[in-house]
Formats: structure tokens, C-alpha cells, sequence
């Protein structure tokens, strides 16, 4: 029997281990995990009755193996939740499922708004230019956006630079309004410092054209035409577990110990044996006590900067590399909230009528703040009293150890309710009625500064046949929680196969197409 060893109990490193454990046989897994919490970045934080999402995760995916993958792990609803049920919102339901008011695993279907807030007015998230998007502009910075695009459009800009990308797509001044301020907040650089090869990945089809092709099609083409369409629109529903994406992965965890795997918490691993082109051990601390882990085949889904920061046999220039790799480092300050000074202008319909954003993207560049998530609106089974109080999210992109990331937790808190204010998003601290900061280490793997080099760290890596590096930090590549599980679905298959090359692996996530756009026919 192979004993296989796992570096992680996030969305990759549990994935392989289910996999392998639950479909093959000859296989005996353990997990190490350096915190307390399964999930990784896509844990859920309780505080005192309130559930937080770190980052907030959509469960969406174009790949069919994956949508099936969590409707086998968490049921998708048969009865409408708290507050559809209240409201008398049609939803989705799946005949035979479970009740969310009665039981606990199970999936929600949720509505998708994320919008952005902008000088005190919400816009599209992507940005749009329907009637209500140039009427919130104003006139004259309408035709601001439209003489700058025209200008874009004749006078293309090399692509050597993200900026050069944005304005191509969208003209200066929507670039200055949407794009320049927000990009500089999430990766700590101005947009002329970072690849356009970014940009092309994560937006797609989102270019102004892109935007006038869509508004003439749904006026010219038939509904029937339009679902052929093999790249259509941004999702309009996701799925969601009833208490958060770490719900999902601590029952999967579970399983994969009724499995006869096992999961060691707070394990960090600190040191990796080698010996002939193999990985032979791990060395960890748990506690106090450092200890060393023997296997047969290895799957890392720590950062690759530490992972090779412990092989003390890889070359001088190799450590070089991985060293100055780049992150963006995350904190979330939940706080609860009576009520928000925001009125919900839209259709939808929610408990206290609160605004339906699951997330506000915030592109003013007086305040740090990035995003804002709306916990009520993921789930309502995330607040402790979703008809009386609002649980929100305000995310923060800093580098450890920075004076933001140093702030104590006291002085974080007031701050971020001060942006609030100064944002109009509440009056006063009076509205606070509890509060709780969240800091998550190495969460953006960024792509700049070494990044150039990644593919000389991918050729060593392979070099080492019984090694697997899966997820968003073990590939340093900024990938979505299904992407995350895919490189496992491929490095479990290749193990399982007896296939030698790991490009499949590290090919996920390479196309250049949106995130969250859906497919035809998935």
C-alpha cells in the first residue's frame, strides 16, 4: 500500500485526499494542516453566532467534474431557506432535497449581484453601459467615457503593461474610474507595473466592444441564438453551503477520516527530504515537537516560496527565485451592524431590505477598503439574527507585517468603521454592535517581481517524479477554489494512470477566458 502525503487541508490538498481514498484502492493518506481550521482560504470564521466567508467563494464552476463533485459532497436545496421562504422568492429547488430550515448539509442556490460603489453611487460589477449606468455617470462624464474609448480605440497603446491593457479595453477615463485605483489597492502596485497577461485572463470579453456586441445582440438576436452562444454572460446564480464554504470541507475532512485517512492539525511542515530525484520524508513541528513523516508520493499545496525555501538540496538560484516570489496578504474586519444607510433600488427582494450585494467592489481611492461582503445575502444561516442585523465583511489587501497588517486589533476595527462613515455606509459607531478582524497570510500569489521565472521552479519541481504541487499557492497562481480542485482531479489521475507528465496539472487555469463566465450546454 502507497502512502501518500498531503501538505494542506484546503480545497487541493482534500480533494486528492477524497479522491484517492474514496475511488481507488491501495492508497493510505494523511493530511498535514499548519492552522486549527480545515479549508484553508476557503475556511468559515465563527464569531459569537456570526459565520464569516474569508474572501467570499461562489460555488461555480465550467467544469462539469466539479459541480457534480459538490452535489455529491452537499445536496442542493428541496425546500426554500429562511429567507426565500419569507419572501416568497422563486428559487431553484431540487425534488427530494433537503430542507434548509430542518437540516444542515445542504446546498443553497443563491443569487449572484455584486456591484460597485463609486463617489457615494452603485455601478454594475463588471462595469456596463446600460441606460442606468450612463444615467448614474452624469451627462458630461458619459461623454467623457465615450470620446476617451473612441480615442482607445484609434490609438491602440502597446499591451506591455496591465494599464496599456485597461485602456485599450476601456479608455482612460473609465480605466481612472474603475480599474487604476482598485487593481493598486489589491496588489500594492500600480497597474503599469504588472503584466498585461493578467488583465487578458481575468476579463475577457469584458472590453467596452465586448459590452456594445452583448447590448446588440439581446437587441437584435433571438433568445434561442443568443443561449448558443458559446461564451454568454457573467453567472446570475451560484451555489453556496447553508454556514459557508468550510462547512463543505470539514465534511469532507470528516469523510475522508471515515475513510481511514487522516487529517493532523496544527502540522506545519517545515523541511522536505530528498534523495535520487525523489521526496523520501517531511519534516514538521507539531506543538513544540518536531517530527518526520515518511511517504511514498507527496502533494504540496503550501506556498512554493517555503516549499523550496525547506529543500536544502535545491540549487542557490532556485531558492533565489522562490524567495522573491510575491503575495498580497488579506484581513477581513466583520462587523455587525443594525443597519446599513444604503436603499435598495433594485427588483430583488430581501430580509430588511437590505441592498441584495453579496459583494460592493469599492473603487474610491480615499478609503483602503477593497471589498465589502454582505453575509445575509451568501446565506441567511450565517447571521445569528438575519431579519434584525447585518453581518458584513470589509476586506482589506495589505503585505505582512506592514503597518496595516501590525495595526492592532482595537485600531483596525475603528478604522474600518471610520471608512465606513466616510463612505455613507453607516452614520455612526453607534450601529456597531460587535466586531471581529480576521488576518490571512500569503492569500494573492501576485504575478510580478520573479513571477518572471516561475517556469524554471515549475521544470525543477518536476523534476522530482513522487511530487504534486496542486492549488492556488502550491502553483503560486491566483486560481478559484474549483481550479484549485482540478489540478487535484489531474495529479490524482496521473497517479492513479501511471501517466508521467504533469503538464496537464499545471495547465489548469492557463486559458485566458473569464472566471465566472458560463458555458453552453454546462
Amino acid at each position: 500500500m502507497k502512502h501518500v502525503v498531503i501538505i494542506g487541508a484546503g480545497p487541493a490538498g482534500l480533494t486528492a485526499a477524497y479522491e484517492l481514498l474514496a475511488k481507488h484502492e491501495g492508497y493510505r493518506v494523511t493530511v498535514l494542516e499548519k492552522s486549527d481550521a480545515i479549508g484553508g482560504i476557503s475556511k468559515t470564521v465563527p464569531h459569537e453566532g456570526n459565520r464569516m466567508d474569508i474572501g467570499g467563494h461562489r460555488f461555480f464552476s465550467k467544469d462539469a467534474r466539479v459541480m457534480a463533485w459538490w452535489h455529491e459532497i452537499m445536496p442542493l436545496q428541496g425546500v426554500p431557506s429562511l429567507d426565500d421562504a419569507k419572501l416568497g422568492r422563486e428559487v431553484k429547488l431540487t425534488p427530494g432535497g433537503p430542507d434548509p430550515q430542518q437540516e444542515d448539509r445542504v446546498m443553497l442556490v443563491r443569487n449572484r449581484v455584486s456591484r460597485i460603489y463609486y463617489q457615494h453611487q452603485f455601478f454594475d460589477y463588471p462595469i456596463s453601459l446600460k441606460w442606468q449606468t450612463l444615467k448614474t455617470m452624469g451627462f458630461g462624464t458619459t461623454l467623457q467615457v465615450g470620446f476617451s474609448y473612441i480615442k482607445a480605440a484609434l490609438f491602440k497603446k502597446p499591451e506591455t503593461s496591465l494599464e496599456n491593457f485597461y485602456i485599450n479595453s476601456f479608455g482612460k477615463k473609465l480605466y481612472s474610474m474603475f480599474f487604476e485605483g482598485y487593481t493598486e489597492k489589491l496588489w500594492g502596485r500600480h497597474p503599469r507595473e504588472i503584466s498585461a497577461d493578467w488583465g487578458a485572463q481575468r476579463t475577457k470579453g469584458l472590453s467596452v466592444r465586448g459590452i456594445l456586441l452583448d447590448m446588440l445582440s439581446k437587441i437584435f438576436m433571438s433568445k434561442e441564438k443568443r443561449a448558443q452562444k458559446v461564451q454568454t454572460s457573467l453567472i446570475e446564480e451560484f451555489y453556496y453551503p447553508k454556514f459557508g464554504p468550510g462547512q463543505l470541507w470539514e465534511i469532507v475532512a470528516r469523510e475522508v477520516t471515515n475513510l481511514g485517512g487522516e487529517v493532523r492539525m496544527n502540522c506545519q511542515v517545515t523541511g522536505v527530504q530528498t534523495q535520487d530525484g525523489r521526496i523520501t520524508a517531511l519534516c514538521y513541528r507539531e506543538g513544540d515537537v518536531e517530527k518526520t513523516l515518511e511517504g511514498d508520493i507527496f502533494f504540496s499545496s503550501m506556498p512554493i516560496k517555503d516549499l523550496l525555501q525547506g529543500m536544502q538540496n535545491a540549487p542557490q538560484r532556485i531558492r533565489e527565485i522562490a524567495k522573491g516570489l510575491p503575495y498580497r496578504d488579506f484581513v477581513t474586519v466583520g462587523l455587525l451592524v443594525d443597519r446599513l444607510n444604503l436603499e435598495n433600488k433594485t427588483h430583488l427582494k430581501t430580509l430588511g431590505n437590505i441592498v441584495p450585494d453579496c459583494w460592493i467592489y469599492v473603487q474610491d481611492t480615499n478609503v483602503r477598503m477593497g471589498r465589502i461582503q454582505i453575509f445575509n445575502n451568501w446565506s441567511p444561516y450565517m447571521v445569528k439574527d438575519p431579519e434584525h442585523t447585518v453581518w458584513i465583511g470589509l476586506e482589506y489587501f495589505c503585505d505582512e507585517g506592514d503597518a496595516f497588517w501590525n495595526l492592532s486589533q482595537e485600531d483596525c476595527v475603528a478604522m474600518a468603521i471610520d471608512e465606513l462613515i466616510t463612505m455613507g455606509i453607516i452614520s455612526g459607531r453607534e450601529q456597531v454592535l460587535d466586531s471581529h478582524r480576521e488576518r490571512v497570510q500569503k492569500a494573492y500569489p501576485a504575478y510580478f517581481d520573479t513571477y518572471e521565472e516561475i517556469n524554471t521552479l515549475v521544470d525543477y519541481l518536476n523534476t522530482y517524479e513522487n511530487l504534486y504541487c496542486v492549488g492556488r499557492n502550491g502553483q503560486h497562481r491566483y486560481n478559484n477554489m474549483d481550479h484549485s480542485m482540478v489540478t487535484a482531479f489531474e495529479a490524482v489521475r496521473n497517479i492513479t494512470q501511471n501517466i508521467n507528465c504533469k503538464e496537464n496539472i499545471w495547465n489548469v487555469n492557463t486559458e485566458k477566458s473569464y472566471h465566472e463566465e458560463k458555458e453552453s450546454g454546462k
